[in-house]
């Protein structure tokens, strides 16, 4: 008999596949269509390791169902190429960034290949090829000419090892996404995409979507709904207003101080000659903390008086100005009215500055309006607030701002958290932004028939850490005539954040050799939305956020006829190393693929460790004994269908065994199936496990005799291992006789006659080991099985003269006596 021989196996059918091109999607309208996506691999490294496998196979095995069931399938792949990842690991190689990547994704893409995932590589991209990123430099033109590209020049978050400033939702805890490194602030001038102008449907058309709860609710979080009211505070003996947003006007009679962030841009028009020393002092003192560290609530609060007063519009009373760390510039308004008798932050600070605290609730206490008040408004009652002592807080909210509105020093308003998507990068390896300076015209954009802006090859790659790209450093780039007026200009060297080129690389996949346009109008329609979109959540604020923006604006252009690009996401969770803690190159503990199937594992084992482990959305340790037992379960099924060939054709049917046949494959369809509409892959191949060991006892007992009545359990078994184990499949499936590939095969469909049964098998035990088997009717009850059971005479003889000392069922299943 054959032995299997992954090593020899999985080479063979990797090669007709690709020589078939049976994964290559066409354009047919005739059949519905499916799009599963995995989020593009980040080629930063030499290679994958076990932990990324599983992200890959989750996809592949969905691809692998949809085509079997008859839908025409996109499945394609390509390279998130450029950004930091890639240029710290050239860096770090003292290789240029474009061989490190060429280098790189032909790693990468030999690994995938080697595990056996179905991908059209005719669609293969990479962002970092300039006929992609010309059409990444058209689409920020598109958002220039629309007011939703701009550059100011503001404080911005500053990696000093990554030299380069980062997007808010780039920084963690105050440190570095990527590098982990402590940040700092930075004055630069930045190019920005006004993502706030679409922050209302952002928001609203998360409702639309078959996302996981937790992502969704870091997308709200991060974008930061509060609905409150804009106060202006007059400025004493100035012209100038402080505007505050606050959710709780309803105490602004307890406002005793007013708090601007030090970045506020009125503190240092409105600080006396006297304070300016302290003022300035603390400015540079607070631009060297993180937003993190200022807003630690165990933090002690400092500050300093600006010698200004504002008035209270509330009740003309004035009151002092500080300035104090814990307010932040990029929150709000950047200044607030402080009411220490209800907010904590206030209060610990009124006390440390002996700063008057004016309680507005009748029990003249510190309540903690956050915490205490929101929930049970009607609970407390107005005190020290003039005409409204004695309201509840909701109705005194609605009289106060009914007073201020007509008065004209409140509006109510909505805000958001979320600031505009900060996209330059002062690195080398990324899309050059579009944009040329001219003295006279000021920034103008580069005609589209001049894109793309080449990144040009450099003797340098490293940051200067000074607020410049490299790009800065060659003459030949930066200088340039001005498409307006022709006189003498200047490129802008800064280059995208790699998150603009994957905010639009799934509409690319399905028309990715187009040289007039970004996309075929009629093939997006066609495709798009993505039907499963997979990968891991740590991009619920950055990656997701942002390709949601384009499409909505590229919705508003017309291009596209959705609003949201991912209908459904799938969060996998993560492969950790054996010791259960997180894969990393840095801790010696990644696993790589090719190691085990080197080892003679193959890469169907590995494939059905991923998915075998555990559940696909939950955290799961790596076990090598694992790949062994799904070694040999592959091994048990392929010895199965072998001794299946090498049978002999017997005319005879026993009914008995073809009814037990046709029961467990036809259960097992159904459960496989339903599980896989689950996602449930775990569970579905411990069906497959469970089928494979009843087809070992029937054969036991049948010999391969009923062959005919095998056949179409044989073939099924086979069919519903495909998604799971392509390889071994594929082979067993062209030794089953069929000319066709099994992954274009009908997928099998269970019949329900055969699953109606007027008897159960149960299994009977004698203190927990196998001594006879009977069938009785479904739903039998306990005494009726003991009954019988005692009456089998293998049984019989063993329970005769013994004390039984309790009897475990399991209903229609098993009956343990024990003696």
């Amino acid at each position: 008999m054959k032995r299997y021989d992954p090593a020899a196996i999985e080479p063979k059918w990797q090669k007709a596949w690709e020589q078939s091109k049976i994964y290559q999607a066409s354009d047919d309208k005739a059949k519905p269509k499916k799009y599963v996506l995995e989020y593009f691999p980040y080629p930063s490294g030499a290679a994958m390791h076990v932990g990324h496998v599983r992200n890959y196979a989750i996809g592949d095995v969905i691809s692998r169902i949809y085509r079997m069931k008859g839908f025409n399938v996109l499945h394609p792949m390509g390279w998130d190429a450029f950004g930091l990842p890639a240029e710290n690991y050239a860096i770090k190689h003292n290789i240029s960034p474009r061989v490190a990547i060429d280098q790189n994704t032909s790693r990468f893409k030999q690994q995938l290949i080697q595990m056996g995932f179905g991908y059209d590589w005719s669609r293969e991209i990479d962002s970092s090829d300039p006929d992609y990123y010309r059409w990444t430099q058209w689409f920020f033109l598109m958002l220039f000419n629309k007011g939703l590209a701009y550059q100011k020049e503001s404080l911005q978050w500053w990696c000093p090892l990554d030299k380069t400033v980062l997007a808010n939702e780039q920084v963690e805890n105050g440190k570095c996404w990527r590098c982990g490194n402590e940040v700092e602030k930075k004055a630069l001038k930045q190019w920005f995409f006004k993502i706030t102008d679409y922050v209302d449907r952002l928001l609203a058309d998360l409702d639309e979507l078959d996302w996981s709860n937790a992502v969704k609710t870091m997308q709200r979080n991060w974008i930061g709904k509060s609905k409150g009211n804009r106060v202006s505070f007059r400025v004493d003996g100035s012209d100038e207003t402080i505007e505050v947003f606050t959710t709780a006007i309803d105490t602004i009679y307890g406002t005793t101080f007013m708090v601007l962030a030090p970045e506020h841009e009125l503190v240092k028009k409105i600080t006396t000659e006297e304070h300016h020393a302290n003022v300035n002092s603390y400015i540079h003192e607070a631009q060297s903390k993180s937003e993190i560290e200022r807003q630690d609530e165990a933090k002690e609060k400092t500050g300093t008086f600006t010698g200004a007063h504002a008035i209270n519009p509330a009740n003309g009373q004035k009151i002092p100005i500080w300035i104090a760390d814990y307010v932040l510039a990029g929150y709000g308004t950047g200044a607030i009215m402080a009411v220490p008798g209800e907010d904590l932050r206030d209060y610990e600070f009124a006390n440390k500055y002996e700063l008057p605290i004016v309680y507005t609730t009748e029990t003249q206490e510190f309540i903690n309006y956050q915490t205490e008040i929101k929930p049970k408004p009607d609970s407390y009652k107005l005190a020290n607030s003039q005409e409204f002592n004695g309201l509840s807080f909701k109705q005194g909210r609605q009289e106060i701002i009914a007073k201020l509105e007509k008065e004209n020093t409140a509006v109510s308003e909505i805000q958001f958290k979320m600031r505009d998507w900060l996209i330059s990068r002062q690195r080398y390896w990324g899309a050059p932004i579009p944009i040329i300076h001219c003295q006279k015209d000021g920034p103008v954009a580069v005609p589209v028939d001049q894109l793309p802006v080449l990144l040009p090859e450099i003797d340098s790659y490293e940051p200067s850490g000074e607020g410049r790209s490299p790009l800065a450093n060659d003459p030949d780039f930066v200088n340039t005539t001005c498409p307006k007026c022709g006189g003498p200009a200047t490129r802008e060297t800064d280059t995208m954040d790699g998150f603009a080129c994957s905010s639009w690389y799934f509409l690319r996949f399905t028309d990715p050799d187009n040289s007039q346009a970004p996309f075929s109008e009629d093939k997006v329609k066609f495709w798009l939305p993505v039907d499963d979109y997979i990968g891991g959540a740590e991009h619920a604020v950055m990656h997701l956020l942002y390709a949601r923006f384009w499409t909505k604006v590229m919705y508003d252009e017309g291009l596209i006829n959705f609003e949201e690009p991912f209908t459904t996401l799938r969060n996998q969770g993560m492969i950790l190393a054996p010791d259960g803690e997180k894969m990393s190159k840095s801790k010696g503990n990644t696993i790589e693929p090719d190691i085990l199937i080197d080892q003679g594992y193959g890469a169907d084992s590995i494939r059905l460790m991923e998915l075998f482990i555990g559940p696909w959305n939950q955290a799961s340790a790596w076990s090598t004994t694992g790949v062994s037992g799904t070694y040999r379960f592959l091994n048990r099924i392929w010895t199965l269908v072998q001794e299946y060939l090498e049978s002999s054709e017997v005319e005879a049917v026993e009914p008995d065994i073809e009814q037990a046949i046709n029961l467990a494959i036809n259960k097992t369809i159904k459960k496989v199936s339903k599980d896989l509409d689950a996602l449930s892959f775990n569970t579905a191949i411990s069906a497959l496990m469970e089928l494979t060991n009843d087809l070992y006892k029937l054969k036991q007992q049948d010999k391969f005799k009923s062959k005919s009545a095998w056949t179409g359990a044989i073939n099924s078994l086979v069919q519903l291992l495909a998604p799971f184990a392509p390889h071994i499949s594929e082979e067993l499936w062209s030794e089953l006789g069929h000319k066709d590939t099994v992954h274009l095969s009908k997928w099998p469909t269970y019949d329900e006659t055969y699953l109606k049964t007027d008897e159960v098998t149960i299994v009977i035990q004698v203190n927990g080991k196998l001594r006879a088997s009977l069938s009785m009717p479904p739903g039998s009850n306990e005494e009726e099985v003991k009954a019988t059971a005692m009456q089998q005479p293998k049984v019989e003889a063993l329970v005769t003269d013994k004390q039984i000392r309790k009897v475990i069922y399991i209903q229609d299943k098993l009956i343990n006596i024990v003696v």
